[in-house]
């Protein structure tokens, strides 16, 4: 990522800190930047259906 996202997580906490500001807003910000080299794999072939899976009582 950017170099601003790694500027911006201790802006937040800072702001959270002093001025008792969204802690969410904190925390999202650190988190970007902790992970700012993860990329996340791409499942192709997605979510089965729910349908067909399993077999009713009745039809066993």
């Amino acid at each position: 990522m950017r170099l601003h996202q790694l500027q911006a997580a201790p802006k937040a906490l800072l702001l959270v800190a002093e001025h008792n500001g969204p802690t969410m807003f904190a925390r999202t910000r650190v988190m970007r930047a902790l992970n700012r080299h993860y990329v996340p794999e791409l499942n192709t072939k997605g979510k089965e259906p729910h349908w067909g899976r399993r077999k009713l009582k009745r039809d066993q």
